[in-house]
């Protein structure tokens, strides 16, 4: 996606305590970045954070870390959570964002800082085969998220691309996930508990259905999966 440059975007993060400068300071110990002791979740590719805002401020009993490569992105993001909380008129205290190439997800994440659930939506599908690789579902990325994700954890997927859903389904039953939930069109599945993002409802509106996944982490070593 192209946003275009916000020079307010880096200089308003760097003075909000609540976007992580430095991320690799804080490996393995992301549990104590938290003024609460609560469970873990994680969002890859926040872009401009209308989900994880409305997500993390209707779940004060649970953290949420919001990662995103583009800095305007994160100011947008950074924006949408303080007027969120704003509203609720609730202390902004379980959440974090940070800038990160999420290729190298395994610089900033650590086995001991467990995740009950990742959530990934809409990311770039990397249509032609030579990219493939750089999808965010691809095995490469999906062995490095199984350090973090506690066994029993879950990867809720979101996307409007078929290609990308067919291939990530498979993605997924390669390194180890039990696919627990599986639709081509989430909105007439009758599923409840799925927060619509910004692109979710723009899809919507131009009649293109949402494939949604539910993929949990079985209890395997990565050995055994490569075997």
């Amino acid at each position: 996606m192209r946003i275009r440059r916000k020079p307010w975007a880096r200089p308003e993060l760097a003075e909000w305590e609540n976007c992580i400068d430095n991320p690799a300071e804080n490996r393995g110990k992301w549990h104590s970045a938290f003024k609460k002791d609560q469970p873990l979740m994680i969002e890859l590719g926040c872009g401009k954070g209308g989900f994880m805002s409305k997500l993390a401020v209707a779940n004060p009993d649970t953290n949420y870390i919001a990662v995103d490569i583009k800095s305007e992105m994160l100011g947008l993001a950074m924006r949408n959570i303080k007027r969120e909380y704003a509203e609720a008129q609730r202390e902004i205290d379980n959440v974090l964002i940070f800038s990160q190439e999420i290729m190298l997800i395994n610089k900033v994440f650590a086995p001991e800082d467990v995740c009950e659930r990742i959530y990934i939506n809409f990311c770039n599908p990397w249509p032609k085969t030579h990219d493939h690789k750089k999808r965010l579902t691809h095995n490469n990325q999906l062995m490095q998220y199984r350090e973090f994700l506690r066994d029993g954890g879950e990867i809720w997927f979101k996307t409007d691309n078929d290609d990308l859903f067919l291939s990530s389904k498979r993605y997924f039953g390669e390194c180890g996930f039990e696919l627990t939930y599986v639709t081509e069109d989430l909105h007439n599945s009758g599923f409840e508990g799925s927060l619509a993002t910004e692109h979710e409802k723009m899809f919507s509106e131009q009649g293109i259905p949402t494939k949604f996944l539910i993929a949990k982490k079985l209890p395997i070593s990565a050995e055994e999966i490569v075997k």
